[in-house]
């Protein structure tokens, strides 16, 4: 097989159910690129049976992270994926197409289309919602934050149209633990900050984010699952909210 001349980097966290998956779906990239914070599972030796490149390195802030991943790249491409995602053969035979031709632009977004267990959310803003995952390694990198790093790409972007497949969580037992680990994050941001935000601007948020997911964005053509999507993007306010005022308490008692 002709090898792309693209470093694909993967960030793991004890992801042995997955990493094999995702790195045989790269397996048309010259170079992969694994940097593990300091997994307890086989995640490592997994990752050490497709790439001698496994790196071990703890992540702190997720942007400064994921910016030190890609600078070990040697391509002046990457496709960065998360390990529990999987290139579709629609978008490897894309990307071969891209390589053939004159590429114009400096980054791509990709649809990321998103499952919780074997049900894929269509709706709801879930699908396509392109992320820029294709970058020149020089003209992009992720604003140094704790969580929800911002995007920062010097030149053009274009778009691709096929999937990157993505198996983010089990089950909704696995979703509503990313959620409450994600809104711990979230409240320390606004602790960092000292955001000036009240519980009935709270509660706007709250109402606006359900119902943009559920009907804006026809989150209940998925149904039940849809409905619990549309929640949870409502839930994320108010559970930040929650979480700071704790964190304001505690310092207060101090």
């Amino acid at each position: 097989m002709e090898k792309l001349p693209v470093s694909v980097v993967v960030i793991t966290k004890n992801e042995e159910r997955s990493i094999a998956g995702c790195l045989k779906s790269a397996a048309w990239a010259d170079e992969l690129i694994v940097v593990d914070d300091y997994s307890t599972d086989n995640t490592a030796n997994i990752a050490r049976q497709f790439t001698e490149k496994v790196f071990s390195r703890k992540m702190e802030i997720e942007g400064a992270h994921r910016n030190y991943a890609y600078s070990l790249a040697k391509n002046k491409w990457v496709l960065s994926l998360d390990a529990d995602e999987l290139v579709s053969e629609e978008l490897a035979d894309e990307l071969m197409g891209l390589f053939k031709g004159v590429i114009e632009d400096d980054a791509y977004t990709i649809p990321i289309r998103t499952y919780i267990g074997k049900r894929w959310i269509r709706h709801g803003g879930w699908y396509p919602a392109g992320k820029v995952r294709l970058f020149k390694k020089n003209r992009f990198r992720y604003e140094e934050a704790e969580v929800h790093p911002r995007v920062f790409i010097d030149g053009s972007y274009g778009y691709l149209t096929k999937d990157i497949i993505h198996h983010s969580y089990k089950d909704f037992h696995a979703y509503f633990q990313s959620l409450n680990n994600q809104t711990t994050l979230e409240a320390r941001k606004w602790f960092k900050e000292r955001r000036r935000i009240g519980f009935l601007k709270t509660c706007r948020k709250f109402i606006d984010r359900f119902l943009k997911s559920y009907i804006l964005k026809q989150g209940f053509r998925d149904g039940l699952l849809g409905f619990m999507i549309a929640y949870g993007s409502g839930l994320y306010q108010l559970m930040s909210y929650v979480k700071y005022q704790e964190m304001l308490e505690a310092e207060r008692l101090k």
